[in-house]
């Protein structure tokens, strides 16, 4: 199976291990000889520049919205930086929106299901997000069903996962789904991390 592109959305005030979670389970996974990654992980954000995550960490994008690869996978983080200033943001919206048109699978993280709903990519679908803001999706968009006390919700094209480190057990899950659990598992040992939950 050939190499699939990763695409990580990031922005100002973006929650660190919404991004960097998903980042490191992709890159570290491979096919049996460890020497054949089966992803090509790479960041955009809106303008490609220097980006301040939550907590001030600061992370160089590798594209912006008008130059990147073409995606198969597009992860969208949450944090304060989507729940209060991207959601507002009409070009990260339609951005959005132009990549699932053309990506395999959209995963967000945490509050980054509000900027899907925004982008009316969650309609009539179910959805999970951190279980503080279950409210604020559920009341914003009533026409997503929204989950609680649950990790991820797979719903094919989409799938949307809980708060921070749910992001981790999402990926494994898609891991699964595309290359089978033993390639998960095998990622997840060397991550000396415990096997994902079911959805």
């Amino acid at each position: 199976m050939s190499q699939r592109t990763v695409g990580i959305l990031l922005f100002n005030e973006v929650e660190v291990l919404d991004f960097a979670g998903p980042f490191e389970v992709f890159s570290l996974t491979a096919k049996t000889d460890l020497e054949t990654k089966t992803f090509n992980v790479i960041t955009i954000s809106e303008d490609g520049e220097m980006i301040k995550a939550r907590n001030g960490l600061r992370v160089s994008p590798d594209y912006n919205f008008h130059h990147h690869p073409a995606l198969d996978i597009l992860v969208v983080p949450g944090g304060y930086g989507a729940e209060e200033i991207e959601i507002n943001n009409s070009n990260l919206i339609q951005w959005i929106n132009q990549q699932y048109s053309q990506v395999e699978c959209i995963a967000s993280v945490c509050t980054g299901a509000l900027l899907l709903a925004k982008a009316g990519l969650l309609n009539g679908r179910k959805a999970t997000t951190h279980w503080m803001d279950q409210d604020r999706l559920a009341k914003e968009f009533p026409l997503v069903a929204v989950q609680r006390n649950v990790k991820f919700i797979d719903e094919g094209k989409v799938i949307t996962s809980g708060g921070i480190s749910a992001g981790i057990d999402m990926s494994f899950h898609l891991i699964s789904r595309i290359y089978g659990r033993k390639v998960a598992e095998e990622t997840a040992k060397r991550m000396e991390y415990d096997i994902f939950p079911q959805g």
